[in-house]
């Protein structure tokens, strides 16, 4: 993949302090571009393909923030997200859930679930990117 012309001519650098970003998508494909293009930002990235996956990385990375899907195997984003959320291990670390699912009731179900930011697929890197420096900023404040 080719990144972006305004990111092909400088990538950040990904040092060890650079914040980690844990993406949650069941397909590999969607995973890649976010995953890409947050490493060209200048990010560390990690990646789950399900929800019980996710869980496990995040107790064992504490990842900085969270990036997850609703539709995922085994569990959904929105019951990974509350798990997360009503864990005083991880309740602090920011969850945006980046899905398909637009109907209020999905929309509901996951701030219900305590996410911070709700992102429509499909989404933009860059629209991505700025919202996770945006909760990141939020968060050290």
């Amino acid at each position: 993949m080719i990144p972006p012309p305004s990111l092909a001519a400088e990538p950040r650098s990904t040092g060890r302090d650079a914040p980690l970003v844990l993406i949650v998508d069941d397909f590999a494909d969607s995973r890649e571009v976010y995953a890409e293009y947050l490493s060209y930002s200048g990010f560390r990235v990690e990646e789950a393909s399900n929800a019980e996956q996710a869980l496990e990385l995040t107790h064992r990375l504490h990842p900085d923030i969270v990036v997850m899907d609703l539709s995922l195997p085994l569990m959904d984003g929105g019951e990974a997200t509350r798990r997360l959320k009503t864990d005083e291990r991880t309740c602090a670390i920011p969850v945006i859930v980046l899905t398909g699912h637009t109907q209020p009731k999905h929309v509901r179900y996951v701030h219900d679930a305590g996410c911070d930011a709700f992102l429509v697929k499909p989404c933009l890197p860059e629209k991505l990117v700025a919202k996770v420096e945006e909760l990141l900023q939020k968060a050290a404040s």
